[in-house]
């Protein structure tokens, strides 16, 4: 009869199973711990400055009708902003500049809708040239 050598189970590959483990659940704790100071250091930073606030109100009681969007829609872009005003007053703020392009200030107005007080329709222009529009929902 022959006999087949079988090595004994050892001792320490069973004591690593617990070992391992631990490890384990000391590098998740570790990971809880460094989210919690990441957390603490972004709380702690200066909020984003708000660019689509009103930085001046100039009309209060603007509104824009229904006819009055029908004409803007049609005007093209880099109409003059003259031809805006034809179809519009006063806006009923301005919000931050900002630069669209490379090199050139922005200019933005807000409009109400009368017909939908959720909505706003603002109004963009570059160098005093119609340059687009979008709207606000709130």
């Amino acid at each position: 009869m022959a006999y087949v050598h079988r090595p004994p189970k050892s001792a320490p590959t069973a004591s690593l199973k617990p070992l391992i483990a631990g490890g384990i659940l000391f590098a998740g704790l570790g990971f809880l711990v460094d989210f919690q100071g990441i957390r603490q250091w972004v709380s702690r930073s200066d909020p984003a400055p708000q660019v689509d606030q009103c930085e001046a109100i100039v009309e209060t009681d603007a509104r824009l009708s229904r006819d009055q969007l029908a004409k803007l829609l049609t005007v093209p872009e880099r109409d003059a902003k003259e031809k805006i005003r034809d179809i519009v007053s006063q806006p009923y703020c301005r919000l931050q500049p900002l630069q669209v392009r490379a090199g050139v200030k922005a200019e933005r107005e807000v409009y109400p809708l009368a017909f939908d007080p959720g909505t706003q329709l603002v109004i963009l222009y570059e160098n005093d040239e119609y340059a687009g529009y979008r709207f606000r929902f709130e």
